[in-house]
């Protein structure tokens, strides 16, 4: 990004620096701070610059924290930064950029600080640094207001009031990485915190009023997707005759000493990717997840997922006004579009999920969409590309998959959906199919690719859900989904009996050995009749309510019925096999009636004359098959863990250190 190292690594002797972290107190009435915010740099966008700047300003920071006991000078920069922010406003209005530019250069510098102390001192150590003032050596103020209370209450504030424009973006991005930072103490815990003074002042005190409105920005900073103006739109740059003056204010304070230092900023040509992305939607989305995820205080339910279950459409009226004190209205249609356009990243699919599960006005109008295939289409291409995506990612895919088919309104509605030519698919040329033909094929090619790679029983367990909440529902499935679920069954089959044959020949040759693995294979064989019986239960479910509309399936049984004749006599399928072996035999004795060497045109039409004619009753009637996906018992050990492995992975302008990280392995994050 044309990072200037041997430029950044002169900071760490740069004089301004080296006074803030040093042993004089500096009043924050005296002229150094305008001298210090005076400089004009672009916030990195990636961790490799972030750690660059990191490791340039690393002795700065540490003698700070050595120093700030009894110097004070952390609270006098923060307390110049808040003593800028009171116009911000105004000067967003008045485009007054000098006043925002300082601010910025402030709260960077304060963000920069921060990380590191949150790295290195505990919170309680925290809160004394935030309280030390020009006073004797190694003594403090304890009846002065709250300064961190004050700091987090106007990174909120300054979230939700400046607009959001060309010279506001980057003090927007700015603010909303600083809470990120003020929030990261969790990367360094094992154990999930469930308590603690920035939780505190977030959710009570000052900062609570503002809930909602955080959130819904938040929210709308995600929904716009607004792309980081170009580089040099927002700060100050020399012009060809020698540069305005503003710009020679700038330059003129900073006399050397400060040189116009830029990583990835003025100068520098974005790289393809960080030109098409928007830092602020997804540093603003990181940050509503990482809020949404607090645990709850034992005295306060956490009000940022109050806010998020209970907020409302701008458009519908008929929705009654939520109890909850947190909510808002916003414009149900503009997020749904974010939503359907975002769901390459984990952290929109994570969003996704967490309305589905959690506001029942987003799972309502979103099962009533008529363009459902634009959510569902990105969904199954995660799926499809398993191999290339985190566990996490295609948990949370599989999962809204679930939230989904239990609704069996979108059950019937995606059938009626007609897809021409999914490029995506390329194990077969998809000219033409049903929406629900494809999640069927999809979900199905996710089983096999777990049978054969990751064998884990949970990711089983969730796709199986999603397909019996749709058997009965079923309709013109395409001839491929029902070769597709007959090869899956075929498939389970020959895994059946291969286990089968190691427990017994394990049990023979360990006749008399103390030391026997037979119940290794006992609980793998277990396990596969699980899984087949559901199968079973799948097909009969679908022959048992809507056989007439699926001619394609029942030629697929047709054509593998010998599949079926080893389960027949198996206490543990025989139930489920009677309407299974009955339809074969129906349909096998109407095809020998109407002679030999039919065309599959021959065989289909009989198959569909014979499903006019078989009587209903014939088919016992077995409970109907819903399953309602259920959230662990304690998510936060899920959740948090995986929301600060997104913020650690796709942070923009974040870096920590691996080795500090204690919350997740990296391996897994």
């Amino acid at each position: 990004m044309g990072a200037n190292s041997s430029t950044i690594n002169e900071l760490s002797e740069n004089d301004y620096l080296k006074k803030l972290s040093g042993t004089e107190a500096i009043s924050e009435n005296e002229p150094f701070w305008n001298q210090l915010l005076s400089f004009t740099f672009c916030t990195p966008t990636n961790s490799t610059d972030s750690k660059l700047l990191e490791e340039a300003t690393i002795s700065i920071c540490k003698s700070l924290i050595e120093n700030n006991p009894r110097t004070g000078n952390l609270s006098a920069l923060i307390r110049v930064f808040l003593s800028r922010t009171k116009e911000l406003k105004i000067s967003a209005e008045c485009e007054n950029q000098l006043f925002i530019w300082q601010a910025h250069n402030a709260l960077f510098i304060i963000c920069c600080l921060l990380k590191v102390f949150i790295t290195h001192v505990s919170e309680e150590e925290l809160l004394l640094h935030f309280s030390y003032q020009k006073t004797d050596p190694g003594s403090y103020e304890s009846d002065i207001e709250d300064l961190l209370e004050e700091l987090l209450f106007c990174l909120i504030h300054l979230i939700v009031e400046v607009p959001l424009l060309d010279i506001t973006y980057s003090i927007l991005l700015e603010a909303v990485t600083a809470l990120i930072v003020f929030l990261s103490y969790q990367l360094f815990r094992k154990e999930i915190i469930h308590e603690g003074a920035i939780h505190k002042y977030l959710m009570q005190g000052r900062c609570l009023p503002y809930t909602s409105r955080l959130v819904k920005t938040l929210l709308y900073n995600f929904i716009r997707q607004e792309k980081s103006p170009p580089p040099g739109s927002h700060i100050f740059q020399q012009q060809e005759d020698g540069g305005g003056l503003l710009y020679g204010l700038a330059s003129g304070v900073a006399s050397g000493l400060w040189t116009v230092l830029t990583l990835g900023g003025v100068g520098s040509k974005p790289t393809p990717t960080q030109d098409q992305s928007s830092p602020l939607a997804n540093q603003s989305l990181l940050l509503l997840l990482v809020l949404a995820n607090l645990t709850d205080a034992p005295d306060c339910p956490n009000p940022f997922r109050q806010s998020i279950m209970s907020f409302r459409n701008t458009q519908d009226s008929s929705v009654p006004l939520s109890p909850s004190p947190h909510s808002f209205q916003i414009n149900f249609n503009s997020l749904y579009t974010a939503l359907c356009d975002q769901q390459k990243s984990d952290q929109a699919t994570l969003l996704l999920y967490t309305l589905l599960h959690q506001n029942s006005n987003v799972r309502t109008y979103v099962l009533a969409r008529t363009d459902i295939e634009s959510l569902v289409l990105p969904i199954l291409e995660i799926l499809y590309h398993v191999e290339e995506r985190n566990s996490h990612h295609v948990y949370m895919s599989l999962i809204i998959l679930l939230i989904l088919t239990e609704d069996d309104g979108f059950n019937r509605s995606i059938h009626e959906v007609i897809l021409k030519n999914i490029t995506w698919y390329s194990e077969r040329v998809l000219t033409e199919i049903s929406l629900g033909s494809l999640l069927i094929l999809v979900v199905i090619r996710t089983i096999q690719y777990n049978m054969t790679r990751t064998r884990d029983k949970y990711l089983h367990t969730n796709c199986l859900a999603a397909l019996a909440n749709m058997s009965a529902q079923f309709r013109s499935l395409h001839q491929y989904a029902a070769q597709r679920i007959i090869s899956l069954f075929s498939l389970l089959s020959k895994k059946h009996n291969k286990v089968l044959e190691q427990a017994t020949q394990s049990l023979r040759g360990s006749l008399g050995s103390d030391d026997s693995p037979f119940p290794d294979y006992a609980q793998d064989l277990n396990v596969i009749e699980e899984v087949i019986r559901m199968m079973l239960e799948i097909i009969n479910s679908c022959l048992s309510n809507s056989l007439h509309h699926n001619p394609n399936l029942v030629y697929a049984l047709l054509y593998k019925r010998e599949l079926f004749e080893q389960f027949r006599s198996h206490p543990s399928f025989q139930d489920i096999m009677q309407n299974i072996d009955m339809v074969i035999g129906f349909f096998s004795s109407r095809l020998e009636q109407a002679g030999a060497d039919l065309s599959v045109e021959r065989v289909l039409e009989v198959i569909k004359q014979g499903a006019v004619a078989l009587p209903k009753d014939r088919l016992r009637k077995f409970p109907e098959l819903k399953f309602k996906y259920v959230e662990e018992e304690q998510p936060e050990e899920f959740f948090i863990p995986y929301v600060w492995s997104l913020v650690y992975n796709a942070g923009v302008g974040l870096y920590w250190s691996p080795q500090d990280i204690q919350l997740f392995t990296m391996d897994s994050g």
